[in-house]
């Protein structure tokens, strides 16, 4: 395979001129409304080829109570079943949903969490794969005869815990950024978690502002100006993303790395259990309001 490859997002022609035998797609659709959506969307019609992954049980790990909605899952079975569905190590990976990439990210984040550099986020998601006139199918692709060679390696992502937010608060040496709606990074509503607001000194950069008007990410000289809008001088290994489960979060880090700012282990940063963990401690401190 070329050593040409994609690291951010690819356009629905470029993923369709891929050769099959070299790209590996994964189905990321989901509704935190509906949990069945996903696999019921996937069975009825789905990307040639593509292999599905939930995000419940693939994409998350095991809930405590206490560690969030969606908690990181268990690199080492997540890398086994990627090899069990043929990923091997040279392929390109593409990760699509029908939501403006809010899920197909977390597979794009969790890849690189995997040291897996060879992923991109299908931009503009399914629609644009159909408005390209290219065909869906619901054929479950034949069980791979031969176990990919797939191989975890060193993340690529920089990561924080609550409790390395929680000891700077004094002084606020981190710059928290929430990439959830507005009205619930200000605490006026709260559809999925016990309880409303954010972390203090946080500023909300809604993810949806990362997209045009056309469901695709905007130009990078447009992510990058936003970005420093919000940022001005602050030290990009200052940043970290967080949202209400650590999904969208990783929304907001690529259109960091699609903007060309720093978002490697020495760059800017996720707090994977976001305000869903944070919030389950009541002794945590909260905010309201901007």
């Amino acid at each position: 395979m070329s050593t040409l490859f994609f690291n951010n997002i690819i356009s629905a022609q470029a993923l369709h001129s891929l050769p099959a035998s070299e790209v590996f797609i994964i189905d990321a659709r989901h509704s935190l409304m509906d949990l069945n959506f996903g696999k019921n969307a996937y069975l009825e019609a789905h990307i040639p080829n593509a292999h599905f992954l939930n995000m419940e049980t693939d994409l998350s790990g095991d809930k405590t109570g206490e560690n969030g909605r969606h908690p990181l899952p268990d690199l080492d079975v997540l890398a086994e079943k990627l090899r069990t569905l043929g990923l091997r190590n040279e392929m390109q990976v593409v990760a699509y949903d029908d939501a403006a990439g809010a899920m197909a990210a977390r597979v794009w984040w969790l890849l690189r969490a995997m040291g897996f550099e060879r992923v991109a986020v299908l931009d503009g998601g399914l629609g644009a794969w159909c408005k390209a006139g290219f065909e869906l199918n619901a054929e479950i692709p034949a069980p791979n005869t031969n176990t990919g060679t797939f191989t975890r390696k060193t993340s690529l992502n920089h990561t924080v815990t609550a409790n390395d937010i929680a000891a700077q608060l004094p002084v606020a040496t981190l710059t928290l950024v929430d990439a959830r709606a507005p009205e619930r990074y200000r605490g006026e509503v709260e559809p999925l978690d016990p309880v409303a607001g954010h972390i203090p000194t946080a500023h909300n950069q809604f993810m949806m502002n990362n997209i045009d008007e056309h469901g695709h990410f905007k130009p990078a000289e447009l992510l990058r100006a936003q970005w420093m809008e919000l940022l001005g001088d602050t030290p990009i290994n200052t940043v970290v993303n967080y949202c209400g489960s650590g999904v969208t979060a990783c929304h907001n880090l690529l259109s960091m790395h699609i903007a060309g700012l720093d978002i490697s282990t020495t760059g800017a940063a996720i707090y994977p259990g976001s305000w869903s963990e944070w919030c389950a401690d009541t002794h945590r401190p909260m905010a309201k309001h901007s």
